[in-house]
């Protein structure tokens, strides 16, 4: 059976965010990782070569059952990708209406500005979604 491609990495996060080539972004990456290991009290670890992850849980799927992390972040050029906090499959979080302008993906939040959106909400949606988790 083959396995995720994305994986745990032991590659340096502060490394990974410092060499983000858009200074906004960078910044920005810095923002989320202090934030998101803040509420979930874990290190920040690399998943893959761009995703920076925070505890994982068990998963199964068509690859078998795998580990996952539980919330996380990648600082795209495009947008901030942001994991863990949406599920197209379930119902929305209703702060999710709050935090500002942002899109969605099946898994994802699309954010193309952090300082655009409440980062108050953001913190307790990562909060909501780590204990729905954890407890």
């Amino acid at each position: 059976m083959a396995e995720p491609k994305t994986r745990p990495t032991d590659r340096d996060v502060t490394e990974f965010l410092d060499a983000v080539a858009h200074p906004r972004r960078r910044a920005e990456g810095h923002v989320l990782r202090e934030l998101m290991e803040r509420v979930t009290q874990q290190p920040a670890v690399m998943w893959g070569p761009t995703m920076v992850g925070f505890g994982s849980t068990s998963h199964t799927n068509t690859l078998g059952t795998n580990n996952w992390f539980d919330v996380g972040f990648s600082p795209r050029t495009p947008a901030l990708t942001i994991y863990g906090i949406h599920n197209a499959y379930e119902p929305d979080n209703p702060l999710l209406a709050e935090l500002g302008p942002h899109t969605t993906g099946k898994s994802c939040v699309y954010v193309k500005r952090l300082d655009a959106i409440d980062l108050e909400v953001l913190e307790r949606l990562v909060g909501d979604a780590w204990r729905a988790l954890h407890g």
